[in-house]
């Protein structure tokens, strides 16, 4: 008996010990001051402060990621812009040293995601889920960035601000193509469908669909698919296209040479960017063949087993420095803006260039996926209804949450079918009621043209029987 008793103290002892461990843990962790893994572009330095790496490469290249993320706004299109000039990304290798690798879909999703780079310490980004069979081990499941269990913001050197790094987390959730879970609008893709991931039923309230297949239009076949109802509504895409299309260049006219300004100073900063990222790779590289020169150099030269391995990395590190100069060649140099003086004579004649806009929405250079990008600048939903005969209704909800209401004609298959159809003149119902009215024609006079009828063929039979 002594010896349960003194079992069931030590078990709740341990119990008691790490409890007080776990709150010890967690009050270092509500003050920031939890030691974890920094990520790439983060360090402590000797007294355990936590500041940036001091290669500017490094900085460089996380900031072009933020950069071009905020303007392509898609971890896919951020991953093949960095592949296609030959940027690499700064990872950490499996003993923590810097190393530098192609640009991979999961590791700019770590880099775009991650809070530290908005100087936030965050704890309890992830949960365990509980196993879907019996036996398995439970799983780790990120959670909502809403349920965090402790964000200290300001703790550590920002790369981003924590609104900007707010909007990054909300556009990475939007693109993801989950339209009935999570309601989510999806990447823009190519498509001639301008509100595609955008439209809404205004009958039973969810998303509806794009279909393709005889004609472009939006279809709502949710409850169809889930319950076996009837189709709800379809609409077809062309005419609601024209008109969404039509609202949207109209909000943004007034600000229509803001926005191309705006726009043509954005895509001078990301080309800089580019620009002086690819500069610094080309230096980094030079860097690492000079190192592997001086290695070289250093070596005994009767050692053939190491002298000929160094001159193979050597040899490497030249290779890698042709192709970044190279890949440094193909980039044209972007013209700079001179900021000039612009006098009231000019300003009148440069705000008389504008309306350019409808010509740059209708040009066929311009893809899909833009279109559909610029679209969802301003525009946050349409609510479509089919509406009756030639009129369709189109709501259009903007980000500010202002709402514009939309009557759309539609093309119909019969004069009938239109709002007002029955009232026309050419109608068939009219057509039918001023027709004159056949003679009527009795039994009788119908029966002796029937028996009439043999004796008239007998008769031209004979006549053509004689010579």
């Amino acid at each position: 008996m002594l010896l349960g008793l003194k079992g069931s103290i030590s078990e709740l002892e341990l119990h008691t010990i790490r409890s007080r461990l776990t709150a010890g843990l967690l009050a270092k962790a509500e003050r920031g001051e939890l030691a974890g893994m920094l990520p790439i572009g983060l360090m402590r330095d000797p007294s355990g402060v936590v500041v940036k790496d001091p290669d500017m490469a490094v900085q460089g290249r996380l900031g072009l990621v933020f950069q071009l993320f905020l303007q392509l706004r898609s971890v896919a299109k951020v991953m093949r812009a960095l592949n296609e000039r030959d940027l690499e990304l700064p990872r950490r290798d499996r003993y923590g040293d810097l190393c530098w690798t192609r640009a991979t879909l999961a590791a700019v999703a770590a880099i775009l995601k991650n809070p530290a780079y908005a100087g936030a310490f965050v704890y309890g980004r992830t949960r365990f889920r509980p196993p879907k069979r019996e036996g398995a081990l439970p799983q780790k499941a990120p959670r909502p960035m809403e349920e965090w269990r402790i964000v200290v913001k300001d703790r550590y050197p920002a790369y981003i601000d924590w609104p900007i790094y707010e909007k990054i987390r909300s556009v990475i959730r939007d693109n993801r193509a989950e339209y009935m879970r999570i309601k989510t609008r999806g990447a823009p893709r190519n498509g001639e469908l301008l509100l595609h991931g955008i439209a809404w039923c205004a009958r039973c309230g969810h998303k509806m669909y794009v279909r393709y297949k005889g004609g472009g239009e939006y279809v709502c076949n949710h409850l169809r698919t889930q319950e076996g109802q009837p189709t709800c509504q379809h609409i077809r895409a062309a005419h609601i296209d024209a008109a969404v299309g039509d609202a949207f260049l109209t909000a943004l006219a007034p600000a229509e040479l803001d926005a191309l300004s705006r726009s043509r100073r954005v895509q001078q900063q990301t080309n800089n960017a580019l620009r002086s990222s690819a500069e610094r790779e080309l230096e980094r590289k030079r860097y690492t063949a000079a190192l592997a020169e001086r290695q070289f150099n250093r070596a005994d030269p009767d050692n053939r087993l190491v002298a000929s391995e160094l001159e193979r990395r050597w040899e490497a590190a030249l290779n890698d420095v042709r192709a970044a100069e190279e890949a440094l060649a193909r980039q044209t140099p972007p013209k700079a803006i001179t900021q000039v003086a612009i006098s009231k004579e000019l300003n009148d004649k440069v705000i008389s260039l504008t309306g350019r806009l409808p010509q740059i929405w209708g040009d066929e250079t311009i893809s899909d996926a833009h279109r559909k990008a610029l679209l969802r600048c301003l525009i946050e939903k349409v609510v479509l209804d089919r509406g009756e005969r030639d009129l369709a209704l189109a709501r259009i909800v903007w980000r500010g949450g202002a709402v514009t209401e939309l009557e759309v004609k539609m093309s119909v298959n019969s004069v009938t079918r239109l709002t007002r159809g029955t009232e026309m003149p050419g109608t068939p119902s009219d057509a039918r009621s001023r027709r004159r009215p056949r003679p009527t024609r009795s039994p009788q006079s119908l029966l002796g043209k029937v028996t009439a009828l043999p004796v008239a063929l007998v008769d031209q039979n004979e006549a053509r029987a004689v010579p």
